[in-house]
């Protein structure tokens, strides 16, 4: 096998024309699996060619845990665990993305997210090919809930709930992590305390 003729990644071939042994993909040709009827799940855009301003599926609790899961994998990095631009590249010298709680991406539709991890925009590679095309939808809605966490206020909160914020046994408010490089070892603390006193440190 290790002498047998084939192609090895990036080698030149003196069989092609044009010397390459990688061959483009045949237009309009769609690979397995990657056929998608719903143009606004793959595109993340309107019949009009704007970002949609809603989910191409429903919003809930499972599609947030999973938006969740993987900003924490692909975004954080340089959005921080909050959305405050604030990851631990930035905090390492890496260009520092804009907040997601500024009123221009407060007031962007959703697809606008979506469209940014597909395509890229400035400093931001683009990541289509290491996201699937649900899970950018998922994240794009967990920057949603980012988004609303961050300008919430008393009205927000259930009526049945808001007793327990006035009780003076309840557990008071997280204080505000201060722009350090060690935020992130606070993130992950309080991440950990979220996820439950069962989750191993790692």
């Amino acid at each position: 096998m290790q002498d047998q003729p084939k192609y090895k990644n990036l080698r030149g071939s003196a069989f092609f024309e044009d010397g390459r042994s990688a061959r483009p993909v045949i237009e309009d040709t769609v690979a397995r699996g990657q056929l998608s009827p719903d143009a606004k799940l793959r595109t993340g855009r309107d019949e009009n060619g704007q970002p949609a301003a809603t989910l191409p599926m429903p919003l809930t609790r499972a599609l947030l845990e999973r938006g969740r899961n993987r900003y924490t994998i692909y975004c954080t990095p340089c959005h921080g665990l909050t959305g405050d631009g604030l990851g631990i590249v930035v905090q390492r010298g890496y260009r520092q993305p804009p907040s997601f709680i500024i009123d221009r991406l407060r007031e962007a539709p959703v697809g606008y997210f979506f469209d940014v991890m597909t395509r890229g925009f400035g400093a931001m590679m683009d990541y289509a090919a290491q996201i699937p095309s649900e899970d950018r939808w998922a994240i794009a809605a967990y920057v949603r809930a980012l988004q609303l966490s961050q300008r919430t206020t008393v009205a927000d909160v259930p009526a049945e709930v808001r007793p327990a914020l006035e009780n003076a046994e309840a557990p008071g408010h997280a204080p505000r992590f201060p722009v350090s490089p060690d935020d992130w070892k606070k993130a992950l603390e309080l991440d950990r305390q979220l996820e439950g006193p069962e989750r191993k440190p790692e």
